[in-house]
């Protein structure tokens, strides 16, 4: 009797002992997360914003992702090699599967690279799979997507074929438009692949949940699924949009929430409190327009808007968070050329500086070329508090500096924002935008511009581009001077691309929440790091 009760009492102990160890592990393992906008899509052809981008190298993964020292190191593929030429590679993938249970093949990433460079899809991102054999020519509508420089060998060999060698493919194809799609899948749900958790499936370290599309809070779940689950500690980060930085900061000190980014006029109020942090960033402001209108298409008004306001002011009083004035597309302290170690920025140098005077006379010469006296344009922007303090300041700046002018804000959501850039539907986009990997390049060719590659034909930028992309790949002098006067005129010469700012970011994190990620050309977290103490 005595054995019987005492083995009864040691399975209540151990029950509740289990209990307790669940509950502990629940809590222990959640983190809640406040961001200042909506999800775009998940779909990673289609994504032109930070939100979408975070969310997708979170429950995606490509044949690359990177480590805690923010290097590059394999994920989907498990292997690589490559021809004496650096011009092929050829990846074994791992055994994983998708959240479905079908497994992830070789031609799930042939399918959503062909995909990104078809010009029906009419991604943002296409300019991204130029660095691929046929990439250009295919995304500009002059070779079949079959072309492309990428083949299943078999179902778990993949051969990459490059344009040309570069040095930095790895942080490449880290990128979102880079992941994997399954071909079956996407082609059954049509249009509705990838705008809310429900039509979308997944081979990274989280699913997403409770994502309509439209609503403001979604949820990342562990996926057991994923090839290296046993890494990935947290079980669970609840995500909600919370726009108004007041209301986050409140929020955190009431310990709702454990990470939030910190809206600039924030920072002041804040800087003092446990778990605040800064850090500089390669992030951008940047003005794009619609050269299909007569007002934004004449170079000489787009230069005025782009001169005409003070950058040094917006940085240090508007923004207040650590941002810095920047004078071309391609920011401060991101890149060095190869050969003499100088800063990009610096020996390029600035493009674009606020001048009052000159804007002034660009203006002018502007009017009278499209026979006008005076204009009414508009600024479009996402509905965030920073991009409403934005512009606002370019509206008080640009209508006391340009006479004549009369600046209107549209300030929406992010999603309604990308739909109206990508339908021509604006005159001026104010947005921010993050690179990819470490090379001038991703700004030149890319820096966030809408319809840049449909739209924008100098011949000698084009001339410039492809030289540093094909005659010059391996010769890092001419390819550096060959960049350097590409940006002269897309950015100095045409105004089609035209730097606001460099940001910064300002953050709260509960101390007890250790190794947290964040991408090292943006603000993007990756929550598979990250453990709570």
């Amino acid at each position: 009797m005595r054995r019987k009760v005492a083995l009864i009492l040691s399975i209540m102990v151990l029950g509740v002992l289990a209990a307790c160890g669940k509950t502990t592990t629940k809590v222990d393992s959640s983190l809640n997360v406040a961001v200042t906008d909506q999800l775009g899509t998940l779909d990673s052809t289609k994504y032109s914003d930070t939100f979408s981008v975070e969310a997708i190298q979170n429950v995606y993964e490509g044949l690359y992702t990177y480590n805690q020292k923010n290097k590059p190191v394999l994920a989907a593929a498990k292997s690589v090699s490559t021809n004496d030429a650096k011009t092929v590679y050829t990846y074994k993938l791992r055994d994983e599967k998708w959240s479905n249970g079908t497994a992830v093949t070789a031609n799930d990433f042939v399918y959503a690279w062909q995909k990104l460079a078809n010009p029906k899809t009419a991604s943002p991102n296409s300019q991204r799979i130029d660095i691929l054999k046929n990439g250009y020519d295919i995304r500009n509508g002059k070779m079949a997507v079959n072309e492309l420089g990428v083949k299943a060998i078999d179902k778990t060999t993949l051969e990459v074929t490059l344009a040309q060698p570069i040095s930095y493919l790895p942080e490449v194809l880290t990128g979102a438009p880079f992941v994997p799609q399954n071909e079956a899948y996407v082609k059954k749900q049509g249009d509705k692949y990838g705008t809310d958790s429900k039509h979308m499936i997944v081979n990274g370290p989280y699913k997403l949940t409770d994502w309509t599309g439209t609503n403001n809070k979604w949820s990342y779940v562990k996926n057991t699924d994923y090839w290296n689950a046993k890494s990935v500690k947290l079980t669970q980060v609840d995500v909600q949009v919370v726009k108004d930085g007041a209301t986050a900061g409140k929020l955190y000190q009431t310990g709702k929430i454990d990470f939030s980014m910190l809206a600039n006029d924030y920072v002041k109020q804040y800087k003092n409190e446990k778990g605040f942090a800064t850090r500089k960033t390669p992030l951008i402001g940047y003005l794009g327009f619609n050269t299909k209108r007569e007002a934004t298409g004449n170079k000489h008004i787009r230069k005025a808007l782009a001169i005409g306001f003070n950058k040094s002011s917006l940085a240090s009083k508007i923004l207040n968070d650590g941002s810095s004035e920047l004078n071309g597309i391609v920011p401060a302290n991101f890149v060095s050329n190869p050969v003499n170690g100088k800063d990009y920025r610096q020996e390029a140098g600035d493009l674009l500086a606020f001048n009052k005077k000159e804007a002034k006379a660009e203006w002018e010469k502007g009017l009278k070329e499209i026979g006008k006296k005076g204009l009414t344009i508009e600024i479009l922007g996402s509905d965030t508090p920073e991009a409403k303090q934005v512009i606002e300041y370019l509206q008080a700046q640009l209508e006391s500096n340009l006479p004549g002018l009369t600046i209107n804000a549209r300030n929406i959501p992010i999603k309604s924002r990308l739909a109206a850039t990508t339908a021509y539907q604006f005159d001026v986009v104010y947005g921010t935008w993050t690179p990819d990997y470490a090379d001038p390049i991703n700004f030149i060719s890319d820096g966030g511009a809408y319809h840049l590659s449909t739209d924008y034909k100098n011949a000698q930028y084009l001339k410039d581009l492809d030289q540093a992309k094909n005659d010059f790949a391996t010769n890092p002098t001419k390819r550096w001077a060959s960049l350097i006067d590409a940006e002269k005129q897309i950015v100095g010469e045409d105004a089609y691309m035209v730097p606001v700012f460099q940001g910064a970011m300002a953050y709260l994190l509960n101390p007890d929440i250790a190794g947290i990620h964040i991408n090292p050309y943006g603000t993007t977290l990756f929550y598979r790091d990250m453990t709570i103490k």
